[in-house]
Formats: structure tokens, sequence, C-alpha cells
């Protein structure tokens, strides 16, 4: 399943964005209202949202400016989160949030909508960072 947020505009370079998603702790910012957990630990970060069971969130990949990918730690539920930033000037870049996840259509059918919509937020609150 393959999810892709809208491209939002940011108003930072992108250095400033890799080094804002490079600090895990600056993805709490990003949470939806519901979130009822945030914890980080180094290289990974821990969050819940209400209703839902906590998810454990690994960074696995960096490329200098231009994305920070995300995966679960738990095997149960492979997926990742990135996020590609592309610099549109010194002062601005535009980000595109995108989920890819290995479910069976069960599960797809399940998630697909509150994950979509937990995309949409957070591209939301990107767009609105200041």
């Amino acid at each position: 399943m393959n999810i892709e947020g809208k491209k939002v505009s940011v108003k930072k370079s992108g250095k400033d964005l890799y080094e804002y998603f490079s600090d895990l702790s600056n993805f709490e910012g990003l949470m939806p209202e519901n979130t009822q957990k945030f914890e980080v630990d180094k290289e990974s970060f821990l969050f819940q949202l209400k209703g839902m069971p906590e998810i454990r969130l690994i960074l696995k990949e960096k490329t200098p400016y231009s994305n920070i990918t995300l995966g679960a730690a738990s095997s149960k539920l492979p997926f990742t989160l990135a996020a590609d930033i592309d610099e549109v000037s010194d002062n601005e870049s535009e980000v595109q949030l995108k989920f890819v996840g290995d479910f069976n259509p069960m599960m797809a059918m399940m998630i697909k909508k509150p994950l979509t919509k937990f995309i949409d937020t957070l591209s939301e609150n990107l767009e609105n960072f200041k």
C-alpha cells in the first residue's frame, strides 16, 4: 500500500528541513492533536494516537538535504515513512511524505483511511511549520 501526502511548501532551506527531520524529537510538533504518547530514544521514537496501538519508528535512511526515511521497528507491520525534500530556493523547500507498507488486503482496507488522514495531518502541520 502506498500513500503520498500532498507536496507542501515550507519556508526553510533543504538543509534546515533535513536537520529538523534528523532530530526525531521534532516529530512531536507534527503529530496530530490526539497523540497520547510520544517518546524519543536515540534513533527511534514511539508514539500512540488515541484508540490506536503504540508504534515505534526507527531512522532507516538519510540522504543529506533530500530525504529522511523512517521504518517500523516491528516486523509484524512492515512499512516506511519517508520525507522527500526538494529545495526550491535558499529559504523555501517542498516536502512530500510517502508511506509504503506491505500489508495483506484485509489489513490494508482497514488502515488505509486512518493512515491517509494521519499523513494528511502531518503534511498540514509541516506546511504550518515556522
